[in-house]
């Protein structure tokens, strides 16, 4: 018969009449694994361990680094397993696992583990998710009250005074429109009367037989001139001051009842959200959802009877405001233009007085801001 390899040898292994393995066949196992191991390696030392079956202690036999060496294997070496468990026990206690999940090596102690810190990329996130939801909450509600479908909180009283704002705001500006029309229309006629009343300055010194008229003629255009500039003051000041009022006081008020309509679009959002929640079933599902729809509902209703009281409150103080702008304004105007087309220059001129209009010289610089103390 063939020799057999040491693969088969190993695969037998004897066993003592008391259970224990035998130490001699083990021995020659690791031998012929040692003559097994390719030459050229060039290993110094070759450990080789073997476990039996009994649990307690390790074998270790130590080849030197002649491979053809047929000499006995050393002594076996024998260490207890609870040392080396004591050993990885000690190992293990030195790592701390932190919140990120790698491991790094402390002097000692027990496993800590790191607090979390917030990320402030998921609170945008959190933020943007909130936004979303009350967006889509308010576009479902808008959509469904222009189908018909759903139902609309109304203040009757409250918005007849916010329609008939709207619509004074669009007559206001077209009066608004018109008087700059007419300034510019009369700062052209003023214009042109200034340089007609120098043409006729001129002819009359040139033209000794016209000189009478041409005189005349050329005091009457400079008067209107100037009478012009006084009226064209009054006008400039009346645009200013309804302008005034439309595009900053009435503006500012418009921009309160746009806060107010959007407060109120999403109170019916989350009222109609609770409402649809109410008529489902009760359950241990639905119930913290209820709640949590009626926290939300009761938090848009604050915020919608507050921006109601604050846009009552604007509309009273814009309408007495406006009526005391309004009425110095229109009684400026009328006693201008009766003044300058009556040819009353002193009434004219009383009026702007009365109402503190002061006109622009031509040719002359602003005041200091030291003059004006």
């Amino acid at each position: 018969m063939a020799q057999e390899s040491p693969k088969n040898s190993a695969a037998e292994i004897p066993v003592t009449s008391n259970g224990e393995v035998d130490d001699a066949h083990e021995h020659a196992y690791n031998r012929d694994l040692k003559h097994s191991l390719p030459s050229g390696l060039g290993l110094s030392e070759t450990q080789i361990t073997s476990h039996g079956f009994d649990s307690t202690k390790e074998g270790v036999t130590e080849a030197g680094a002649s491979q053809g060496s047929s000499a006995p294997p050393l002594p076996c070496v024998l260490s207890p397993s609870r040392v080396a468990a004591s050993k990885l026990t000690q190992q293990a206690g030195d790592l701390t696992v932190p919140a990120g999940g790698q491991r790094t090596h402390t002097k000692g102690g027990p496993v800590i583990l790191a607090d979390e810190i917030k990320n402030p990329a998921m609170e945008k996130l959190e933020l943007v998710r909130k936004w979303s939801l009350n967006t889509y909450k308010c576009t479902r509600q808008i959509i469904s009250e222009k189908l018909g479908r759903g139902s609309r909180t109304v203040d009757l009283e409250l918005e007849a005074q916010i329609d008939i704002l709207r619509d004074n705001k669009k007559k206001y500006e077209n009066i608004l429109k018109l008087a700059q029309t007419l300034s510019t229309q009369l700062f052209q006629m003023v214009h042109t009367q200034k340089q007609l009343g120098d043409a006729f300055a001129d002819l009359s010194l040139k033209s000794l037989e016209l000189h009478e008229e041409f005189g005349y003629n050329a005091d009457t255009q400079k008067l209107l001139a100037k009478n012009g500039e006084t009226l064209l003051g009054a006008i400039n000041f009346f645009i200013a001051s309804v302008n005034t009022l439309v595009n900053k006081t009435i503006e500012d008020t418009l921009m309160t009842v746009k806060q107010y309509e959007n407060a109120r679009v999403e109170y019916d959002a989350y009222r109609t959200d609770l409402e649809e929640l109410n008529l489902g079933p009760r359950d241990a599902n639905t119930l913290p959802k209820i709640e949590q729809s009626q926290h939300l509902f009761q938090i848009h209703k604050e915020k919608y009877d507050k921006m109601r009281s604050d846009v009552s409150v604007k509309l009273k103080f814009l309408e007495e405001n406006k009526v005391k702008v309004l009425r110095n304004q229109l009684v400026l105007f009328h006693s201008a233009v009766a003044a300058y087309f009556a040819g009353n220059q002193k009434q004219l001129e009383l009026t702007l007085k009365q109402f503190h209009v002061r006109l622009k010289t031509p040719g002359v610089d602003a005041p200091s801001w030291l003059e004006e103390q």
